[in-house]
């Protein structure tokens, strides 16, 4: 089977509403068009420091997450990175037609070395820092995706992904995998409430996002208090209150044009315009926090959710690895 469409997302310890405007709901999407594969990459997630039992915990919740927010797994590919070993398998062959060349040029490697070494005070920089964007590769191409939604941080890497199903094809005389390309939509990027200057980031603190099972109580204090005009002018519209704009729009507010014009005649409110935000996003999380609970109710073990999910994902990577097997000239091996 060749899948249309891949995309994957890290564990973290709490999904925010940048994570959800900017990717999870368009997936949900997505999936009534393509033929979708959505992952939950905890061996990505291994590459800085990590505590074993809140890896364990967050990719619980990532999948719990993902299945509040309407990922369909009748409908669509869902899989715990781990829990489908293909995908490491696949990652080998594939560094072995990558060059260290190639890898030393991706410019993510520097940010996130930079992030372990400055902003955790850690001496020790992992390998798997430098070679992940090989494991990337994989699994994209252990589905033969068509379509990868990136965004500009992650087009180079997508970049050496389509070259190295190139590489593998012309070395081994094949049109096995596909050239997979971007999917660009149309997602909003949120910025910090409390820095607007930098991106939504759980990193910098909890002021600076809005969970995305947040209750109505939490909600209203972080964007009551988010930054404004910063001392700017009111007659041009400031990153704060831009934010605060893609906010209320990407929740679907019928709220949204009336501010507009309040802020283009120049009677805007900050208070009322932070107001209809904290109206629509606790509405939103509200469904959401209805949503997961449904998923908890229909059973309590969301990792077996997670085992029968993979499991059927491997059935997929499995049939490619035996055809880069015998590609190849490795031997032909059982599940």
């Amino acid at each position: 089977m060749a899948t249309s469409v891949l995309s994957c997302i890290q564990p973290t310890s709490e999904v925010h509403i940048g994570n959800y405007f900017g990717a999870i709901q368009n997936w949900v999407s997505l999936q009534d068009q393509f033929q979708c594969a959505f992952g939950v990459v905890d061996l990505h997630a291994m590459t800085v420091p990590f505590a074993p039992s809140q890896l364990r915990d967050n990719t619980r919740d990532m999948v719990l997450s993902l299945l509040a927010c309407g990922i369909d797994p009748e409908k669509s590919l869902l899989f715990v990175q781990s829990l489908v070993p293909e995908h490491t398998e696949l990652a080998w062959i594939f560094g072995c037609v990558c060059s260290y060349g190639e890898l030393s040029r991706m410019t993510q490697f520097k940010d996130k070395r930079e992030f372990v070494t400055e902003m955790q005070g850690e001496t020790f920089v992992s390998a798997g820092l430098f070679t992940y964007p090989v494991l990337m590769a994989a699994d994209i191409l252990i589905y033969r995706a068509e379509r990868v939604p990136v965004g500009k941080d992650q087009e180079q890497h997508l970049e050496l992904t389509r070259d190295i199903a190139r590489r593998f094809n012309e070395r081994f005389q094949t049109s096995y995998f596909p050239d997979p390309q971007p999917l660009m939509t149309d997602a909003p990027k949120l910025l910090s409430l409390a820095d607007p200057s930098k991106k939504m980031s759980k990193s910098m603190g909890p002021k600076h996002y809005i969970g995305l099972f947040e209750d109505r109580a939490s909600i209203e204090s972080k964007v009551m208090s988010a930054v404004t005009d910063e001392g700017g002018r009111r007659d041009r519209m400031s990153p704060g209150v831009g934010n605060l704009f893609t906010i209320l729009e990407a929740s679907g507010s019928a709220a949204t044009p009336g501010m507009r014009k309040l802020h283009d005649d120049g009677q805007l409110r900050y208070r009322d315009l932070k107001a209809a935000v904290v109206d629509a996003l606790s509405g939103l999380t509200s469904k959401l926090r209805e949503r997961r609970e449904e998923v908890l109710s229909r059973s309590h073990d969301v990792m077996e959710i997670a085992m029968d999910c993979s499991q059927r994902a491997r059935m997929h990577a499995r049939a490619t690895l035996d055809g880069v097997r015998a590609l190849t000239g490795l031997p032909a091996a059982g599940m």
